[in-house]
């Protein structure tokens, strides 16, 4: 194996943003780990970016990430076959469907977009982090939102009160929580850990199927740029804990920086996970 090269696992890279950094890297010459949940468009993308850049260095790994034990085997089959990963980017993630959407639940009775959004993120790089360290200088980045909510810890799976803008929102600002609170734990790792808000209503699948969102504003390649920037820009070595916006470092909500919030949304996350 050759050391030089870098590893990247990209969750939700089958198409629009995680399928755009994905092709980058692999034409900068990256190991790219795909990430996906339909095994036939997997293979599909699998093999157009092997034609569209040359690389053959290009591996497919399927997971539904609604489900935690997929979320665990897909980590297993990580550590399993990987000496190193260098960064792991948490991007799959779930949009606002519809105004009227009513409250859909994972099999283990979580709320899906906490779950899909958030959680599978949080198991996926609590297990792949011995890696991570190993493969030090790495990095973990959190494709978030500038969508955010305080998470009401009283009432987490929205039993009450419940709209899909609600809990994307809160998964989002969830994602940021745990951004900093990976920071807090692992200062002085060799990893760091930031959130990103890549662009505002890009034209992905996401938004553009969604009828509760409004139209698209920005491309794919705009957000892109601002992911591809976190992942291999030597002015951020070593910086962590941070939330950007597109390409400017930013403040996030209030909620993401209050230590008791990242230690209630850590119990409540390991609790959900190990149940």
């Amino acid at each position: 194996m050759d050391s030089q090269i870098k590893t990247v696992l990209i969750t939700g890279s089958t198409d629009g943003l995680g399928k755009a950094v994905a092709e980058r890297l692999a034409n900068q010459g990256w190991k790219v780990l795909l990430h996906g949940r339909n095994p036939e468009k997997g293979e599909s993308v699998l093999n157009e970016l092997k034609e569209s850049t040359g690389n053959n260095d290009i591996h497919y790994f399927n997971a539904d990430l609604s489900s935690l034990s997929d979320v665990q085997q897909l980590a297993d089959e990580i550590l399993a076959s990987q000496e190193k990963l260098d960064v792991l980017i948490n991007n799959a993630g779930i949009g606002p469907r519809a105004p009227d959407s009513s409250r859909s639940l994972t099999d283990k009775g979580h709320e899906l977009f906490f779950a899909v959004n958030y959680l599978a993120g949080y198991l996926l790089a609590r297990e792949l982090l011995p890696l991570l360290k190993q493969s030090s200088p790495a990095r973990v980045i959190n494709v978030a939102s500038i969508a955010q909510e305080p998470i009401n810890f009283d009432d987490v799976m929205m039993d009450n009160d419940y709209s899909d803008y609600r809990a994307y929102s809160q998964s989002k600002l969830a994602q940021i929580i745990h951004t900093n609170t990976l920071t807090a734990h692992h200062n002085g790792s060799g990893v760091t850990f930031n959130s990103l808000h890549p662009a505002t209503l890009m034209s992905t699948n996401m938004v553009t199927k969604s009828t509760a969102l409004p139209d698209s504003r920005a491309t794919v390649d705009d957000g892109a740029n601002a992911l591809a920037r976190l992942v291999i820009s030597e002015s951020l070595s070593g910086k962590s804990g941070c939330y950007f916006n597109e390409q400017n470092e930013e403040q996030a909500d209030p909620q993401a920086y209050d230590p008791d919030a990242q230690q209630r949304l850590l119990e409540i996350s390991e609790h959900l996970v190990n149940g």
